[in-house]
């Protein structure tokens, strides 16, 4: 084969995404929160973007082509001058068909208050939730001081969510450098805080600590409490011979040991708790379902033409015009992006309803299995895309708030050869015969079987206890022995 320099053409495809394309990609999969952030970001970049927040100038010295415009006429002006009727629009009627809130976002942009002013939530005005920390913290600075209170604070800091000690004394004397006795008895200074039972390294110490504070930890209570292990197994009898006692001082140990908190930490919270604000509402209307976007949580964006006509004037040389023509580019591309965000959110929602009307027609029970390839090819999109769609975006309707991602489950084969249910209305069915099952009639797992065929689910065994499971429903053993329980402390 010759060697030297030649021309050859080759053809070839390749897939090459835009900056703009994969803009618009990403903010497909933003949460509203997440898209404002892009958005102000995006505003600061590009001068010829406008928030469109409304600017408001008060004062006197406003200037229109140079002239000072005059004041606007006050209420008083208007009805010396004869022209009371201009001053009609203070006396509002609030019932008019002016005020209709024609749909569910558009109460998300009015004010929350009434005209009287008598209905502000001043609940939203509320500070952060104390934490466990927190409100050990501020009895323990009453108690302690100096190293004690240090050593305090690193014993907190050791503590969980539930308010147990997940750390070993000898760790943290180590740790600190402090003798185990000293750690051990500051430990006892933040058990005695409130809530009773914080500090505790395990269940018994944890119930223990509550059966101290209300002077209930007498012997028999305390070998109660050292054998939880046998209480949850329900050997009663062998309780009762341990700490001779007869059935109605056992039911009242166990109805007071029932009373008390295993999880003390949890009654704060670990910080604020950020509400859920729809993307989508939807509502049943005289002609069918309504599902539109919730656009008093969207960031507004506009393209400054006025600001672009300046600077593109001002624009001498080569360099300064293609900035501001990138900049026009970039800025009316996002607007385009953002309004298809809008409608591609809309066309999944709808074609979800479609698919799922019988959930919020009847409930849980009616859900149906669904897939991303079902909607992406009923809108004509692809699934990647209905995917990202359905990402951190939630929905509003009569029946509660749900992630568009809850719509979306696998499917069983129904018994009647029939078309398949979905994964979450079994659950439901087996959580509805369980809770009204009878105390003296447990549903094993093979009975759950044959009661859900019976309701048309045809589902094996293991599948039957998976689910019961996954729903935080012990067995029948488990279930038959927590009402025997019950039974002996009422």
């Amino acid at each position: 084969m010759a060697m030297g320099p030649r021309l050859e053409l080759r053809q070839s495809q390749s897939l090459v995404m835009t900056p703009q394309l994969q803009q618009a990609i990403r903010l497909l999969a933003l949460s509203n929160l997440e898209l404002e952030a892009v958005v102000a970001e995006e505003v600061e970049n590009n001068p010829l973007l406008d928030s469109g927040e409304e600017r408001v100038t008060l004062g006197t010295d406003r200037e229109t082509d140079g002239e000072a415009s005059p004041d606007p006429a006050t209420a008083d002006d208007l009805m010396a001058a004869g022209h009371s009727e201009s001053d009609a629009p203070l006396d509002v009627d609030y019932t008019a068909d002016i005020f209709h809130h024609d749909s569910a976002a558009d109460s998300t942009m009015g004010s929350s208050a009434s005209a009287s002013g008598e209905d502000i939530d001043f609940d939203s005005f509320e500070g952060a939730a104390a934490t466990l920390a927190d409100h050990l913290m501020a009895q323990l600075g009453m108690m302690l001081e100096g190293s004690d209170l240090a050593v305090a604070r690193v014993i907190v800091d050791a503590l969980d969510d539930a308010g147990y000690l997940i750390e070993s004394l000898r760790d943290l004397s180590n740790r600190l450098d402090v003798p185990l006795g000293a750690v051990e008895a500051i430990l006892g200074v933040v058990q005695n805080c409130d809530p009773t039972g914080v500090g505790a390294r395990t269940l018994s110490e944890c119930l223990a600590l509550q059966a101290k504070e209300t002077d209930r930890y007498d012997p028999c209570m305390r070998l109660l409490i050292d054998n939880l292990e046998l209480l949850a197994v329900g050997r009663i009898a062998q309780l009762q011979r341990m700490c001779m006692v007869d059935d109605e001082d056992m039911a009242d140990m166990i109805r007071e040991l029932r009373g008390y908190d295993p999880k003390p930490g949890c009654r704060f919270g670990s910080g604020r708790i950020e509400s859920v604000t729809p993307d989508v509402y939807v509502m049943r209307g005289t002609k069918g379902w309504q599902v539109e976007i919730n656009t008093g949580s969207l960031p507004r964006v506009l393209v400054d033409r006025r600001y672009h006509a300046e600077l593109a004037a001002g624009a001498k040389d080569k360099a300064s015009k293609a900035w501001v023509a990138e900049n026009l580019a970039n800025a009316s591309w996002l607007v385009k992006a953002l309004d298809q965000r809008q409608r591609t959110i809309v066309t999944v929602a709808t074609e979800i309803v479609k698919q799922q009307e019988a959930f919020f027609l009847h409930g849980v029970a009616h859900l149906r299995p669904l897939v991303l390839k079902t909607v992406a090819e009923a809108v004509g999109l692809h699934e990647s895309t209905v995917s990202r769609v359905t990402s951190n975006k939630y929905l509003s309707c009569a029946r509660g708030m749900f992630e568009l991602k809850y719509f979306f489950t696998s499917g069983i084969a129904s018994s009647d050869g029939g078309e398949n249910a979905s994964a979450l209305a079994v659950k439901a069915a087996i959580k509805t015969l369980i809770s009204t099952e009878a105390a003296d009639a447990i549903l094993s797992d093979d009975t759950l079987v044959d009661r859900l065929k019976e309701e048309g689910f045809d589902l094996a065994r293991r599948t039957v206890a998976k689910y019961r499971e996954a729903i935080g429903l012990g067995s029948s053993v488990q279930r038959r022995r927590s009402r025997a329980i019950d039974a002996k402390a009422a």
